[in-house]
Order: structure tokens, then C-alpha cells, then sequence
């Protein structure tokens, strides 16, 4: 049996998690060659194949999978160690920050966050995902260090910090025909709407939909998309109109010819959050990512960056 090298592991979980050994060996800041020989290392050592070739990817074998919990919690305890008396010097970091977002925090978010993170940390990269159904799972796993947005039924072992609260305005093409501000509810109604349906996120579609129908407001929907990244456009270029948070709206109308208007239909707000899993709430490198996200944005300052 070949003597096991505890930073194949490293190279195991990130062919795991990205499906790819070069992308693997970039993502650990070594050739690819050398994450090629850890894994061929790693089957020896368990006499498995671990992961196959497929037009998807490298694919994780049956064992691969089985034992993948076992190295996790491994590579947990090593970071842990390595961090407990270690300080995070963002000047000189290498290290690759793993989020998930909702489309609207990516849109709003992301552009200013990296910024931040390239003036302080020029070494320090972020690996961005949008939020799913899968993010709890993935954030208990590790896979996952940090999410932005809302998490519906948070479970014990998760940390938040409270962003922002976020409301809802109605967007509209600056040219549309028939509505101008103040907009009313029996004008916004009369039109057809835009509905993003977002899966397994809980925030604002639900909001949105949930309201109109304990008010019975029926709004002709034009058409449904999958996230709001297309919202704008689509509002710009044409009649509809579509209920979207504020910091989107606002974010939309630098780029587009939209007009922003207070919502005549009452949607309750709902809050942003940050949120990670408790395995790494005393990595110092974290700790300092969590603290530049919410210097960034916290309340008020999304809308109104100091200059």
C-alpha cells in the first residue's frame, strides 16, 4: 500500500467537488501534473479507480463516495489546526473563497465585492455559485463556504449576519405608454407582468406571488423566466412590468431605460443575510471575508456606496 500524503486529499476533494483535475490543480495553485500523480497516488493507496473519465466530467466511483465523508472531516481538522494561532494577512492571502449567491445578490453584489477583495487581498480569488436547493447540504459539507441572499429554515450549526432589509418596487419601461408615477394599483394590474419563478431560494418570487394572492389581485403574466438576470432588458424593450426588489431596480435603471416606482401593492420586506456553516467560524481567513461583506453592504450603504 503506497504511504498516504494527507495534501492528496486536498487534490481528492477538489476533483470531487469541480469535476475536473486541471481545474482541480488551478483552484490549489499546482500544476496539473502534479494533481494527475496525486490521484494516481491516491488509487493506489486505496486500490480503487475513484474517479473516471466521462463526457461529464471525472466522475466519483462508489467508493469515492464512500469514503469522501471521512476525508472531509480530515481536511476540516487540518484547517482548523492550521488556523487556530495562524493570522489571516490579506496582503499576501492565497486562497480561493468558495460562495453562493441568488442572481440578484451577483448582480448587485458581486462587481463591488470583488473590487474590495482586489484592493485588499490581490491574491485572494472567489469561486461564486448561485444559491439551490443543494446550498444547505453543500454548505454542511464544506463545499461551500459563505451565502448571501436568504436562507429559508436555517439549521442548527449555521451562523448569519443580517446585511440589509430589502422592499419591492415595480419596474417599468421609461417609454411605456401608460404608466407614469405615481403608478396605482389598478394601472399596474391592467398590464401584463413579468414572473420569475426562482427554485429553491425563498425569496422574493414566493413574496411576490404569495401577496397578490392574498390580496386576489390578478396580474396577466406575459411572460415566466427562470432568474431576474434578464428582467431589465426585457422591461426596457418592452410593455410588461415585473415587481423586483429595490436594489435590483435601482441596479437595472444605471443600465437601462426603465423607471423605478414605488410599488402600489404593500409587499412585506424581507432581510439579506450572510450566512456559514460553523466549521469555519474560527478560520481567521473567513473571518476577515465575512467582516469585508458586511463593511461593504450593510444597511443603506448597497444603495448609497460612500464615494
Amino acid at each position: 500500500m503506497a504511504k498516504l500524503d494527507l495534501e492528496w486529499l486536498q487534490v481528492f476533494e477538489e476533483v470531487y467537488r469541480t469535476r475536473s483535475v486541471s481545474r482541480a490543480a488551478e483552484h490549489l495553485g499546482i500544476g496539473q501534473a502534479s494533481a494527475s500523480v496525486a490521484i494516481q497516488k491516491l488509487r493506489d493507496h486505496f486500490g480503487d479507480q475513484l474517479f473516471t473519465r466521462t463526457p461529464a466530467g471525472m466522475q466519483p466511483t462508489a467508493y469515492a463516495e464512500e469514503i469522501r465523508g471521512d476525508i472531509l472531516q480530515v481536511l476540516d481538522l487540518l484547517l482548523k489546526a492550521r488556523h487556530a494561532h495562524t493570522a489571516f494577512d490579506p496582503a499576501t492571502a492565497r486562497r480561493i473563497f468558495r460562495l453562493a449567491a441568488t442572481d440578484i445578490r451577483q448582480l448587485v453584489m458581486l462587481p463591488r465585492l470583488v473590487t474590495a477583495v482586489a484592493q485588499a487581498a490581490p491574491e485572494v480569488r472567489l469561486d461564486a455559485g448561485l444559491m439551490s436547493e443543494d446550498t444547505h447540504r453543500l454548505m454542511t459539507e464544506g463545499r461551500i463556504e459563505l451565502a448571501i441572499g436568504h436562507l429559508p429554515d436555517v439549521e442548527t450549526g449555521f451562523m448569519q449576519h443580517t446585511l440589509l432589509e430589502e422592499d419591492f418596487v415595480c419596474l417599468a419601461s421609461a417609454s411605456h405608454p401608460r404608466i407614469r408615477a405615481p403608478a396605482t394599483v389598478e394601472a399596474v394590474t391592467a398590464e401584463r407582468h413579468i414572473q420569475v419563478s426562482v427554485q429553491g431560494t425563498g425569496t422574493g418570487p414566493s413574496i411576490v406571488d404569495k401577496v397578490l394572492a392574498e390580496r386576489r389581485l390578478h396580474v396577466d403574466i406575459g411572460l415566466r423566466v427562470a432568474s431576474f438576470l434578464p428582467v431589465g432588458r426585457i422591461v426596457a424593450e418592452s410593455e410588461l412590468l415585473a415587481f423586483v426588489p429595490r436594489s435590483l431596480g435601482e441596479a437595472v435603471a444605471l443600465r437601462e431605460q426603465v423607471q423605478v416606482l414605488d410599488s402600489p401593492v404593500p409587499f412585506p420586506p424581507y432581510l439579506v443575510r450572510l450566512y456559514w456553516h460553523e466549521r469555519f467560524q474560527q478560520d481567521p481567513g473567513h473571518a476577515w471575508l465575512r467582516q469585508l461583506i458586511a463593511d461593504q453592504f450593510r444597511a443603506g450603504r448597497e444603495r448609497h456606496p460612500e464615494t
